[in-house]
């Protein structure tokens, strides 16, 4: 009772917070930047935010258009001050080579997840799990390659029912299941990521995070620690998690770091224990680190591959295409990374996936530390978030042909135009394609998230046939914020292959 009592007093301040923040102005002198979306005064300005919370893509392509080759603003729900826009590839690019202490991404990601109150404050100072994904991992993905193969062959049969007779499927939870299982095969191993309780913790935390992060965002500075403490429920996930991995842990404790013996495993927890030092090497600290890598791997995945695969069923008129390119591949490769590497159709889906639907309506965000100016004499004050317009990017005829069209095999034919066309493969990022960003912040995951990905279409269209309920039914895509938020209740149908 007295928490619930709590919870109404917390939910009331957060609701005058909002207004005030909309009513008092900011301090923040952006005059000189155009308003999108309302009104620039400041209690108008409610108008924009609500607008943006329901119409992001609407409110960026506004700005995008009307100030193409500069900059506009627009306003946020539960933020005071205007966040700012970057209409151009060359001030994008400035915005990527901008040093960390005046645009800060890390500070960015901090406001947006509130790291401090969601996964605390040691991740959001001591981010060492970041160097490890970018190279441990992006390292030992052909020698691992045979397990996460293993576990997609294992996952599909286990969630996918191989029958038939046509069968319907609900997309979104059938995919993060799948990808939760497949990840944790290279991060903790067998048996550990085949047991439904650890892997309904990670999936259930990948939520708990973003939607307590959404909540915190509500509240001042001063109400942010006591509503994370009753708002989130890391700590509970966090206990949850030691009964799975610390016995796990402490078996590998009786280790040195770095010590090499026989049967060391070779997998995301070995390498996190490896490196970890001081008050990090404890079984919390290293419970919490591994929740924190799995939101990052099991959210934007399961997006892009629920995405990716209700397109397909929308156009399985791809699905011989696909086949025609992957079989003959596996047969000379084998299911290896060198394999992937060849399957430039698959590929290419994927790419495409992200270019027309994405992952959000912007990326490359940056919280301004310092005053900064860019080469043009724009002036972005202290404390400003700023951001690149990825949706309208994607879907500018300027760099895509029929930009508004789905074309599952555009990169594919980009790459046999350009040669080897190296520039145009899912990993690779420019100021025109920015799903997983651009520059030294691009996704540290990104290339293991991409051959996941692509190893998990491969499997499943020479497994299944796929299709809608409904013959022309499309994807439908749910904005809520900058966000892309995929149908939870979206089914397909599917059935064994037949051909």
């Amino acid at each position: 009772m007295e928490v619930s009592v709590t919870a109404s007093v917390l939910a009331g301040l957060a609701a005058l917070y909002v207004f005030v923040n909309h009513l008092w102005p900011s301090k923040q002198n952006l005059a000189h930047i155009p308003t999108v979306g309302g009104p620039s005064f400041p209690l108008l300005s409610y108008i924009g935010a609500y607008r943006y919370l329901f119409h992001a893509p609407e409110v960026l392509e506004e700005g995008y258009v009307k100030h193409k080759g500069g900059f506009f603003k627009h306003a946020e729900v539960g933020r005071r001050g205007w966040s700012v826009v970057v209409a151009s590839p060359k001030h994008i690019d400035e915005l990527r080579k901008a040093a960390d202490d005046e645009l800060s991404f890390s500070e960015a990601t901090n406001e947006a997840l509130q790291v401090d109150y969601t996964l605390g404050p040691s991740v959001h100072i001591n981010p060492y799990h970041i160097p490890i994904v970018r190279s441990n991992l992006t390292r030992a993905l052909g020698g691992l390659f045979p397990e996460l193969r293993d576990e997609i062959i294992h996952s599909f049969k286990t969630v996918i029912p191989e029958t038939d007779d046509w069968v319907k499927v609900n997309v979104y939870s059938t995919v993060m299941e799948i990808v939760c299982r497949t990840s944790n095969r290279l991060f903790v191993g067998l048996p550990l990521c085949r047991n439904e309780d650890y892997c309904a913790l990670n999936k259930q935390f990948t939520i708990d995070v973003f939607a307590g992060a959404q909540i915190i965002n509500l509240f001042p500075n001063l109400l942010k620690p006591i509503a994370g403490r009753l708002l989130t429920n890391v700590p509970k996930s966090i206990r949850r998690g030691e009964k799975h991995l610390g016995p796990v842990i402490e078996g590998r404790f009786e280790h040195e770091p770095g010590e090499e013996w026989e049967g060391k495993p070779d997998d995301m927890l070995q390498w996190l224990i490896d490196a970890a030092e001081g008050e990090e090497r404890s079984v919390r600290a290293l419970v919490l680190r591994m929740l924190t890598v799995n939101i990052a791997a099991i959210h934007t995945s399961s997006i892009s591959f629920t995405q990716a695969l209700l397109l397909l069923a929308a156009h399985s008129e791809c699905i011989p295409a696909l086949r025609e390119e992957v079989e003959p591949i596996v047969r000379e490769e084998g299911w290896t990374k060198a394999a992937m590497n060849k399957m430039r159709r698959v590929d290419s889906f994927l790419k495409e996936t992200q270019r027309f639907l994405g992952l959000g309506a912007k990326s490359m965000t940056r919280k301004a530390l310092k005053d900064f100016y860019f080469s043009d004499g724009t002036y972005i004050p202290a404390g400003t978030m700023i951001s690149a317009p990825s949706y309208s990017l994607h879907h500018d005829g300027h760099f895509y042909d029929n930009p508004t069209v789905f074309d599952p095999f555009r990169f594919a034919r980009m790459r046999d135009d350009d040669g080897e066309g190296l520039r145009h493969q899912m990993v690779a990022t420019s100021p025109d394609y920015i799903p997983f960003g651009h520059g030294r912040h691009a996704c540290p995951g990104r290339f293991f998230a991409a051959n996941e990905l692509k190893a998990m279409l491969a499997h499943f269209v020479v497994t299944y046939d796929v299709k809608m309920e409904r013959e022309g039914q499309m994807p439908n895509e749910r904005w809520f914020g900058t966000s892309l938020v995929p149908d939870r209740n979206a089914q397909v149908l599917i059935r064994k292959r037949r051909d």
